[in-house]
């Protein structure tokens, strides 16, 4: 029997508006939320559903999407309150290091004196929203914010009041190489305008596709396994090989995926290329989408970084414009095209599979594996992942063939990588050069040595999973066989810390990180990672207990050989490269049984 006092609700126009903007697609649900939430300050439980019943999914799976993401925020209230400035202040590892717990007290404190007197804000109570961070990818500006989304950085207490006024510091400039650097992915680093494509053809863009497209597609593939290109990921898998396995697969249509999620803590390259050279990847992508049989690709870019998702759309509007992409390629047979996806904060969905899921409209939480994406994945359909980097990497190959990109180490591994240096050395910032680097050489060479007053004490290396390692590893050549020997290459990020460091400490917030990112799929990895965490705490201050030490080795073994996906598996690698190289450190901070 049908209840007659139960009332419809029709659906608000502002929301149906908005999911046909989006042509009612369900894989665009976080993109709907977002711009929902931009519009209201956030999400009410009546829009979720509203959205939910427009886009024809479960109640239960759009919830599931807005409550898992960091950057969406569901609101109790019917009516969502006034709109907010949001602030986000890091607090990653790196920013960690340059005093961001200060800065971000000083801005709490900013804001309340500016509501309290009416600047900046008239007298509203609840003008600002200041709230924290995993990370923002702006290692390189550390201690650093985001204003409306706007990236700021680095910043200091003293700048908080004009922060909020606009005030976003002076960037990086990378335009200039460093002595003894290579440079092929950042050849035209401040030589083209990146707003310009007409600047980026006149500076050789797009030949790398011109000379791809006069190949056969399977010339093209050969010349990139010919090359020893690897994924600039972290795993160095070979380009050429996972190319050939979407190649193989029978089923149609593929697809290719730019992974630009880069929101590990020490890692900034990736954005360095998209704001200083867009059409590179576009170019990248495209030869990769005629060497594999694709026709469309998805650039899956993190949700903080929102100038270079405007950059790269903007780039793929000029390019369609000359057809470069688009439809029949220079009068070609080949079309293809390309769509930025915007995340919404999740460092899980820097893993393939993970991503994936979340370009589909789902939660971002990894699949079991194998199938692995080549054979099986966005839609089910074989797709390519790569990186921004490793796109970038691909036009010059193209260009000056096989040859001449080995030619350009004299290591194993073939090639140049973009390499971030952080932390207490006189020059920080990002660079590019062969592999097979020693430590010293990256901090001697690239990186001026040592600050004034500091001396070499321990380097995380690699990124957030990378290796926390002691002067012993200071002359072994890096890349990416070289975790074997103790010291990781990763995603090729160095933080060089002086004798005011602890790795306790250094541990500790690794662990802070991990432990908020877990995305809580499986319980090695949402249970593990916050006991560590909490030992890491207690240890820090002096506070641990007998026996705390070896129940991280135990931790350890549970996250790396119980974990369903690479997170989970990836902590490890921190915690027994730090309990190696400085146990009595770690030993220092148990509390005696006899006290």
């Amino acid at each position: 029997m049908t209840n007659s006092k139960i009332k419809y609700r029709p659906v608000d126009p502002a929301v149906a508006s908005l999911v046909a903007r989006h042509d009612n697609q369900p894989e665009a649900i976080i993109e709907i939320l977002t711009e929902l939430q931009a519009d209201h300050g956030s999400l009410t439980r009546e829009a979720i559903l509203d959205v939910s019943r427009l886009l024809k999914i479960p109640a239960e799976k759009a919830f599931g999407v807005a409550s898992f993401y960091s950057m969406l925020r569901i609101s109790d209230e019917e009516t969502p309150p006034p709109s907010k400035r949001t602030i986000h202040v890091c607090d990653g590892p790196v920013c960690w290091l340059h005093g961001a717990a200060r800065l971000h007290k000083a801005i709490q404190t900013a804001c309340l004196a500016a509501e309290g007197t009416g600047t900046n804000g008239g007298n509203r109570p609840d003008v600002w929203s200041v709230e924290r961070s995993s990370c923002l990818g702006l290692c390189d500006r550390a201690p650093a914010a985001l204003l409306d989304m706007q990236q700021a950085g680095p910043l200091t207490p003293t700048d908080a009041e004009r922060f909020l006024t606009g005030y976003l510091a002076i960037p990086p400039d990378y335009s200039n190489p460093r002595p003894g650097e290579l440079r092929v992915m950042m050849a035209n680093a401040g030589v083209v305008n990146p707003d310009s494509i007409d600047s980026a053809l006149e500076h050789g863009a797009y030949q790398g596709l011109t000379r791809a497209l006069a190949m056969e597609p399977g010339t093209v593939l050969e010349t990139v396994e010919a090359s020893g290109l690897t994924g600039r990921g972290g795993a160095g898998f070979p380009v050429g090989r996972k190319w050939r396995f979407v190649v193989q697969a029978q089923r149609t249509p593929k697809y290719i995926i730019c992974n630009a999620d880069e929101s590990e803590p020490l890692i900034f390259k990736d954005r360095v290329l998209m704001d200083t050279d867009p059409h590179l990847i576009l170019e990248g992508m495209a030869i990769a989408g005629y060497a594999c049989g694709a026709n469309e690709a998805f650039i899956y870019i993190r949700g903080e970084y929102v100038s270079q998702a405007d950059r790269l759309e903007r780039a793929i509007r000029q390019a369609e414009e000359r057809y470069w992409l688009g439809e029949h390629i220079q009068d070609s047979t080949f079309s293809f095209h390309i769509h930025v996806h915007r995340g919404a904060g999740a460092y899980i969905c820097g893993e393939e599979t993970a991503l994936i899921e979340s370009l589909e409209g789902k939660r971002g939480e990894p699949r079991v594996r194998p199938p692995y994406p080549p054979s099986y994945g966005y839609k089910g359909l074989p797709t390519v992942v790569n990186n921004v980097e490793s796109y970038s990497s691909v036009p010059s190959i193209l260009r000056n063939g096989a040859e001449w990109y080995r030619s350009l180490s004299n290591y194993t591994t073939p090639g140049t990588k973009m390499y971030m240096l952080l932390g207490h050395v006189n020059q920080p910032g990002l660079f590019e050069a062969p592999f097979g680097l020693t430590l010293r050489q990256v901090i001697e060479e690239y990186g001026g040595g040592m600050r004034s007053g500091s001396r070499f004490h321990l380097a995380l290396t690699g990124g957030a999973a990378g290796t926390i390692v002691s002067s012993e590893q200071l002359d072994t050549p890096i890349d990416y066989a070289s975790g074997a020997r103790g010291i990781s290459l990763g995603a090729g990020a160095f933080l060089v810390c002086d004798q005011s460091v602890s790795p306790v400490d250094l541990l500790r917030e690794l662990l802070h990180f991990f432990a908020i990112e877990s995305c809580g799929k499986c319980t090695p990895c949402r249970i593990g990672t916050r006991q560590t965490l909490h030992i890491l705490e207690d240890l820090s201050a002096h506070k641990g207990k007998h026996g705390d030490v070896d129940r991280l080795h135990q931790l350890a073994d549970v996250l790396q050989n119980a974990s369903f996906c690479g997170l989970g598996q990836a902590v490890p690698i921190p915690m027994r490269s730090a309990l190696a190289n400085f146990k009595d450190d770690f030993l220092a901070g148990e509390v005696s049984p006899s006290s």
